[in-house]
């Protein structure tokens, strides 16, 4: 009986041993069914896994030698070539792979920056690294940590395909390390809907110019994977969890109050009001098209001192709403309109013969002010404001105005100004500094120019030009119609030719770089009894706006003469000059809120239709 026992003992022990395996191996089942993306268990994930999608192109390989082979001689990137020369561990390869991936969703050049209408364009202009320290700080940012290609198998396979001799360099990949990853990718579209609305709203919020692509990858610092930082967090259950919300809101925070905060100097506001082509234009379009001001409903977007708002009010308007983000200047302008009797109350006439007050000042965002003032959706008959910054679009606060103009105009409600251009000329070499430096007190220090000039191909300059240092004809790069235009049609691509001004005599002349300016209109669309133009433009007096300068790497000989009959490279030589300029630039907004990007490309043309191209140039307007 005893042995019976034991026996049925020992049978109850083993079946219960086998249930533990059998739920044992049913938990991993379970756990390989969860990573079968990353191990490819199945077929279709060996599949999945096994094709390696190029960087560039929608072409496929098996391996990411394949790959990578593929990349160095169609698109010119050579992978393992860079790691070895910047010495890249496993992270910072890693970063690079998204940092591409990300500016080609962008058809943007992942070494110069430069956007492209179509990827197509986009393959037709990369091109061989100059420098490749210049470009090693482009993805030193530990946004791209987080894998912008859902499933990208590249990521977690490009170590095994290390050329020979690189392994000392290069980290290995941690089992634990992937797993990490795949818990923020999977973590970051959870938590996509919490970072819009604590980061961004697009229909209510001037960081609508911010886009998606930015905030799916900007992170902040929490977590510790590996000893590196993966800007994560956990939640309450230990998943990993993406917590850039709040890094991203207070890094756009802190950029505003400082935007902002820059228009609490009073010399600031001297220098506008000092202008005279800007005030000139903004009264002429108010106070002199009275059918349009008179009895209106007027909103007036980032007020300042209040004087649109003080000429409207003159003009005739019922309401002014004078925004103001600035809390310094919003009581200020509160002060103007009240010492002027233009300051909205109930028991306040008004003075010197202006009607009572109907000015309200609103400190805040143009996006929130229906929280602090009460104004009805499409009830404001005039849109009013001073937006532009250098080179028209830095400072970003056309998003702004866009906003206010959807939210809070009329249908048929006028917008001021209407129209914006930006232009572009060629510039000689009296434009540069190098003039001045070749003959100070009968002494030659050029060098000193040469060495000024090399910086400014690397950065925009804002100052005067004189039209007389212009060497070419004007061009049209963009149009603007505020009244119609898209928020997302402020980020542009556009093309222009430089033709030799008509009045040029001689054989040659070397173009150094090109200048930018705009125009802004207050067309008879709106102002129908006096239409006004603002112009920048160094044929006009200046303003404090000035014009944005961007230099050439290498000036460009521009000329009448004939082809060179086969030979590219000497196009736009002293020899060869070239007979025309064309250029391609593009203006988006900067992952530096308010800040812009401007890419620069320009190639010499014959006669015959010959081109040299240069190297693209970046510049960062900040």
């Amino acid at each position: 009986m005893a042995f019976s026992n034991n026996k049925q003992k020992q049978q109850e022990e083993e079946e219960e041993e086998h249930r533990m395996e059998e739920d044992e191996d049913e938990s991993e089942e379970e756990e390989e069914h969860f990573w079968d993306d990353w191990e490819g268990e199945d077929e279709e994930g060996e599949q999945r896994d096994s094709e390696f999608v190029c960087l560039f192109c929608e072409s496929r390989y098996s391996s990411c030698g394949s790959l990578f082979d593929h990349c160095a001689s169609l698109h010119r990137f050579d992978f393992h070539a860079i790691r070895t020369t910047l010495s890249l561990d496993f992270y910072a390869s890693f970063k690079l792979i998204n940092f591409i991936r990300s500016l080609v969703a962008e058809n943007r050049c992942w070494s110069c920056g430069l956007t492209c209408q179509s990827n197509r364009d986009l393959q037709n202009h990369l091109h061989d690294l100059v420098d490749f320290n210049e470009i090693k700080t482009l993805w030193n940012d530990d946004r791209y940590l987080i894998p912008f290609m859902e499933d990208d198998s590249l990521l977690y396979s490009f170590g095994d395909c290390d050329e020979e001799g690189e392994d000392e360099q290069i980290t290995p990949i941690d089992e634990d390390l992937i797993k990490d990853l795949m818990n923020i990718e999977e973590s970051i579209h959870d938590d996509q809907d919490v970072v819009n609305k604590m980061v961004v709203d697009d229909d209510k919020h001037e960081i609508a110019s911010v886009s998606n692509d930015h905030l799916n990858k900007a992170s902040s610092s929490k977590e510790l994977i590996n000893g590196k930082d993966l800007c994560c967090d956990k939640d309450p259950e230990g998943h990993l969890m993406v917590n850039s919300q709040n890094h991203i809101a207070k890094h756009i925070k802190k950029i505003n109050e400082s935007y902002f905060g820059s228009y609490s100097s009073f010399g600031i506001h001297r220098e506008m009001l000092s202008d005279k082509v800007r005030m000139d234009a903004y009264g002429q379009a108010i106070l002199k098209n009275p059918s349009l001001l008179n009895s209106a409903v007027v909103m007036d977007v980032g007020c300042g001192t209040g004087i649109l708002s003080l000429f409207s009010a003159k003009a005739g308007a019922s309401r002014v709403i004078a925004v103001e983000a600035s809390a310094k200047m919003a009581a200020v302008a509160s002060q103007i309109a009240k010492d002027n009797g233009l300051l909205l109350s109930k028991s306040q006439n008004g003075v010197d013969g202006f009607q009572k007050g109907v000015i309200e000042v609103v400190h805040g965002m143009v996006e929130e002010i229906d929280k602090t003032v009460e104004v009805q959706p499409h009830s404001v008959d005039v849109l009013l404001s001073e937006w532009m910054g250098y080179c028209l679009l830095y400072e970003s606060m056309l998003g702004s105005v866009l906003y206010a103009r959807d939210r809070w105009l009329k249908p048929g409600g006028a917008i001021l100004p209407d129209t914006a251009t930006i232009f572009v000329a060629g510039f000689g070499k009296g434009a540069t500094s190098l003039p001045f430096w070749e003959n100070v007190c009968d002494f030659d220090m050029s060098c000193i120019g040469k060495e000024l000039v090399i910086d400014a191909a690397r950065i925009p300059i804002v100052d005067v030009v004189d039209s007389q240092d212009l060497v070419t004809c004007s061009a049209i790069l963009q149009s603007f119609d505020l009244a119609t235009m898209k928020p997302n049609e402020v980020d542009f691509t556009a093309t222009a030719t430089l033709e030799l001004k008509p009045s040029y005599s001689g054989t040659c002349c070397w173009c150094y770089g090109v200048v930018l300016w705009f125009d802004t209109g207050f067309t008879s669309r709106f102002c129908q009894e006096t239409p006004a133009v603002l112009s920048t433009s160094p044929y006009m007096p200046r303003t404090h706006w000035s014009q944005t300068i961007l230099t050439f790497r290498e000036p460009i000989a521009m000329g009448f003469g004939k082809g060179n009959r086969g030979k590219p490279e000497a196009i736009g030589t002293e020899v060869y000059p070239a007979a025309k300029i064309d250029l391609r630039v593009s203006i988006v907004r900067s992952t530096e809120h308010r800040s812009i990007d401007i890419s620069l490309e320009a190639a010499g043309v014959e006669p015959d239709g010959q081109k040299r191209s240069w190297p693209a140039q970046l510049f960062n307007l900040q």
